[in-house]
């Protein structure tokens, strides 16, 4: 697992932040200036004033091998540790390096009132913060990862995590982690160690994603040195049923399974509610892991511990909560997914920024070419969306309802198209359908649902019920929706571009469609 490195100059917050992000991800933090200062038996100030600013880099070269060896943490360098071409090389191999931006007004509030004495700063603070800056300033200027730190630390640390797709998420029984890692599917077997995680493990792929990565997969847990096998279901919501999750009980049994054993999820939504589910009910709960594969999956489906299958009636209509040990995304495998399945999952995307970021729902706005170029970003920041909603509410007792935006019409959709919508498609037609309703009712601004509409067609989605879906069959598909109660469906409707209103209850579903 990497590092997480932050770096700036003395006053920016480092250690502040660092403890803040730390606890967020249940790691440890390291302060390297305390670090050498125990290592030398003296504090920073005695180090540089009696052997002289080289010895004190030398320590801080030493300190940063030795931490950089120990398991993952967040260390607060110094402001000049990374000065050295050797400490940058080594930070940037097993970690990832973030910049504090901090204006000279904050710098100097801040150092006027800390205690700790600044060897490197001594004189007149401001003469002297401001030739140290100048002196950095093209060294400090060239990391490419900067967050702003004049905010709280908790919201400075939340950016952090923004920008690397770094959580802890609140279990049943145990928290989890979600990461985003580019190359995470050759460290798979590495995280498993890290997290004591039990074997045998069963890898549970369909049949188009198991040609891609399975025995990537596979190999990974073999340099680590788990029992793993392979499973490979039919791919499609069609089969997003009782029978294949028969099929896995059997499989976990046939590969001798038990309650200390790990459930693989690799591939997309329905493989990884399948796969969950299974894993739920096996024996009472055994562990699983969501390694998601299609952009949809990675934003929605594979975060929240949600799992379950489709009845002929309805999609996912009988399901559990069960949350998985690890969430591990690894960007590269996009690049093997097809055009329309990413256009696919760019609904639910445009829907977290219609929840929660309205530099998200912008974004999507511009159309594909613009989220096409920024996919990496478009990836975290709507995961960091659901992250948000789901560890405030993780059983959807209130807020998190507002993640069902446009499911209530979109599920009713795939099931009465036979499931030829994809369901991105089905509910980018169902958020447009349901903002009409929204406006309709007094709850939305005017012309939400033309906002929305524009931004789903400018990335290829439809926004327009198909005519030769019969709206009766619609209408009973919404009737016997998990989210009817006493006689009526509860809606999440959206208000504005970054607020969604939970629990609209509506008795009679033609109110739906009158503006259809």
């Amino acid at each position: 697992m990497e590092h997480i490195f932050l770096y700036g100059p003395s006053g920016s917050g480092k250690s502040t932040i660092g403890k803040a992000l730390a606890n967020n991800l249940a790691l440890e933090c390291v302060d390297l200036d305390i670090e050498i200062e125990h290592q030398a038996r003296a504090t920073s100030t005695q180090i540089i004033n009696e052997s002289g600013e080289e010895t004190f880099r030398d320590l801080e070269t030493n300190a940063l091998k030795k931490v950089c060896g120990k398991k993952s943490s967040v260390i607060a360098l110094g402001g000049g540790a990374l000065w050295r071409d050797s400490n940058r090389m080594l930070a940037e191999s097993c970690g990832q390096v973030i910049f504090l931006d901090t204006d000279m007004v904050t710098l100097i509030e801040r150092l006027s009132k800390d205690e700790n004495q600044r060897p490197l700063l001594a004189g007149e603070l401001v003469l002297s913060l401001k030739s140290m800056l100048e002196a950095r300033a093209v060294h400090y200027g060239s990391f490419a990862r900067r967050v702003d730190s004049t905010e709280t630390p908790e919201k400075v640390a939340w950016s952090i995590q923004e920008m690397l797709g770094r959580y802890r998420i609140r279990g049943e029984t145990e928290d989890y982690d979600v990461i985003s890692q580019v190359g995470g599917l050759d460290t798979l077997g590495d995280l498993f160690q890290a997290r004591k995680l039990g074997e045998p493990v069963l890898v549970v792929s369909d049949t188009n994603v198991a040609v891609l990565y399975s025995e990537r997969v596979l190999a990974s847990f073999k340099r680590a040195g788990y029992q793993a096998k392979g499973l490979v279901i039919p791919a499609g919501e069609a089969h997003k049923t009782i029978e294949t999750v028969s099929t896995l009980w059997s499989g976990f049994l046939g590969n001798e399974m038990d309650r200390r054993s790990t459930v693989v999820a690799l591939g997309g939504g329905v493989v990884s509610d399948l796969a969950g589910f299974a894993a739920a009910t096996f024996l009472r709960g055994c562990g699983w892991v969501a390694i998601p594969t299609t952009l949809l999956s990675m934003v929605d489906a594979s975060l929240g511990g949600k799992t379950g299958f489709d009845l002929p009636e309805g999609k996912n209509l009988v399901g559990a909560f069960h949350s998985p040990r690890l969430v591990l995304t690894d960007p590269e495998v996009l690049s093997t997914l097809p055009e329309e399945e990413c256009r696919s999952g760019l609904a639910e995307v445009v829907k977290h920024g219609v929840i929660g970021d309205r530099h998200l729902f912008n974004l999507c706005a511009q159309g594909w070419k613009a989220v096409n170029t920024n996919l990496a970003e478009v990836v975290l920041r709507a995961m960091a969306v659901k992250v948000k909603v789901i560890m405030a509410d993780p059983y959807e007792k209130n807020i998190r309802a507002a993640l069902n935006l446009g499911h209530t019409v979109g599920h009713a959709l795939e099931l009465v198209s036979g499931y030829s919508l994809r369901h991105g498609e089905a509910v980018g037609i169902g958020m447009v359908t349901e903002a009409r309703l929204a406006e309709h009712l007094g709850v939305a601004e005017k012309g939400l649902s033309e906002v929305l509409a524009k931004a789903l067609l400018a990335l290829g989605l439809p926004v327009i019920i198909p005519h030769d879906l019969c709206r009766a069959d619609l209408i009973r598909a919404m009737n016997v929706d998990k989210k009817k109660s006493a006689g009526a469906v509860y809606f999440s409707l959206p208000v504005r571009i970054g607020e969604v209103q939970v629990g609209v209850a509506i008795e009679d579903l033609k109110l739906v469609f009158e503006e259809d």
